[in-house]
């Protein structure tokens, strides 16, 4: 795991260096043709500021007070582009003033070296014209044609080494607000996201990224918040603290995109509000290994569910990937039962995809197993669906017909409604709950915890303070349980249950 003196050290290290790849002085962009009034097409003037900067050997780009519309920007090698407070750079609202790298972008690098975005300036996409031209016709009950190629994103490096995004707001993009692919040494620090402008507006996605500093962002998006990909390089080596992210989606997201894989990733410190999907969602469905995760000290409120960890088949060219040795610890969570009409940030056209009240779930697959995950310290206080079961609730009389969806594109809501209320574990190996407390602020008729297919799995003070009609823990087809200093909650008709080929149970 990554430990904060190397961060500290790596953080010093980049910071001298971009001080000293910007000393060469400042390109103001108004001394190049800019004029700063929000209607004026401005892109050839900042343009040329920044190729100024790059023939000096490194410089800052100025954007002094005023409002500055502007098609794609190239960034160039050893250049940063600062915007003073009160200077805002306007996305355009025509297609045709930008370029492509492997998305349109505002501003883009490829194979870059010691870039940067700073000041306390905005940035604002303008994105909602450009994404309603695109996005293709909404049908009640289906996903429209999201048509991601054809919008551009705000931020768009690809292959460089030292980016470094500070203290900006960027606000309304088009498609996903900012996107860092196959870069190394990236420190995104004290931004501010804004985006509700269209489907697919992610706010932060890292892909396939390594040495990777998230720190001190503010994020509210319609897509997921904060989401690690892994398209054509292991995503490695990511410090992501002291963070606050709303989402319509997945506030915390490892994948879809999953191919190569996620290494030694650390998350702590962070606030998780008004969240229409999950908290924290690891999914890992293309092929990689996912390994080696730490996520301490979050906070939930008012989110649709907890935690999702899923190993899925979606790649069927490539075998199963793997996720092992995964700590979640220090966690409290409110999933109270939302009415729809108070989800007013989901788009209309969305909220039918919204299913309020998700089971926390970790879950592989036949033969594939989730190993080693360890949940501690963790308070779940869930608003329950009722005192009875409703047609196409799983049941624990049941279990085997809760579908696999090995396939299927990865969503907590995937499996439907399970047949445990706190958290459904199935195809795990070595799995530790310790310290974990749960609690229905309403009433629930399922189990607290249903176990199917686990090998090895140690319930170390688990606090059950709510109760249904069914058993509070129910374990199918377990091997080797220890189940210790457990308590139920007074009115519990059974606190454990096993079903099937469960053998090896040590209680005490």
């Amino acid at each position: 795991m990554i430990d904060s003196i190397t961060f500290k050290r790596a953080i010093a290290i980049a910071i001298l260096g971009i001080e000293t790849a910007f000393a060469a002085g400042n390109f103001n962009v108004r001394d190049h043709g800019a004029i700063g009034d929000g209607k004026v097409l401005e892109t050839a003037a900042i343009q040329k500021a920044v190729d100024a900067a790059a023939a000096a050997k490194g410089g800052t780009v100025f954007f002094p007070p005023g409002r500055y519309l502007s098609g794609t920007i190239r960034l160039k090698s050893h250049v940063k582009l600062h915007l003073e407070k009160g200077a805002t750079l306007l996305g355009s609202t025509e297609l045709a003033h930008y370029q492509r790298l492997n998305f349109l972008a505002l501003i883009m690098g490829n194979n870059l070296d010691e870039v940067a975005i700073s000041g306390e300036g905005v940035i604002d996409g303008q994105g909602k014209t450009i994404a309603d031209s695109v996005i293709g016709p909404v049908k009640p009950g289906k996903y429209p044609d999201a048509g991601e190629a054809k919008r551009p994103v705000i931020i768009n490096f690809r292959n460089c080494r030292g980016v470094t995004v500070r203290d900006v707001t960027l606000r309304e993009s088009a498609c996903w607000v900012q996107l860092y692919r196959d870069c190394d040494r990236v420190t995104i620090e004290n931004i501010t996201v804004r985006t509700l402008a269209a489907i697919t507006n992610d706010g932060l996605d890292i892909d396939g990224c390594s040495n990777v500093v998230i720190r001190g962002c503010d994020i509210d998006s319609e897509d997921d918040g904060i989401c690690l990909k892994s398209s054509r390089r292991e995503c490695s080596d990511v410090l992501i603290e002291n963070c606050r992210v709303r989402s319509s989606c997945n506030a915390l997201k490892f994948g879809t995109a999953s191919f190569k894989g996620f290494r030694n990733i650390t998350v702590r410190d962070l606030e998780i509000h008004d969240t229409y999907l999950s908290a924290i969602a690891l999914e890992c469905v293309d092929g990689g290994v996912m390994e080696n995760v730490n996520i301490s000290r979050v906070k939930i409120r008012t989110t649709n569910n907890a935690l999702f960890i899923r190993l899925g088949h979606r790649n069927a060219s490539a075998p199963p990937g793997i996720v092992r040795n995964i700590t979640i610890s220090d966690v409290i969570a409110e999933i109270p039962n939302r009415r729809r009409e108070e989800m007013n940030k989901f788009p209309p056209y969305w909220r039918h995809a919204c299913t309020t009240l998700i089971t926390a779930s970790i879950t592989g697959l036949p033969g594939h197993p989730v190993r080693g995950v360890t949940l501690r310290n963790i308070n779940i206080l869930y608003g329950g669906i009722g005192e009875k079961p409703k047609p196409g609730h799983h049941r624990i009389g049941a279990l085997e017909e809760v579908p696999e969806c090995a396939d299927a594109y990865p969503e907590s809501k995937m499996f439907g409604t399970l047949p445990a209320w706190g958290i459904y574990c199935r195809h795990a190996e070595d799995l530790t709950l310790e310290n974990v407390t749960l609690s229905v602020s309403g009433s629930d008729y399922r189990p607290a915890l249903v176990c199917d297919d686990i090998r090895n799995i140690s319930l170390d003070r688990l606090r059950v303070k709510s109760a249904g009609s069914e058993p509070v823990i129910v374990l199918k087809d377990v091997t080797g349980a220890r189940v210790r200093d457990c308590t139920a909650p007074a009115n519990s008709t059974q606190f454990l249950k096993t079903i099937g080929r469960t053998t090896g149970i040590e209680r005490r």
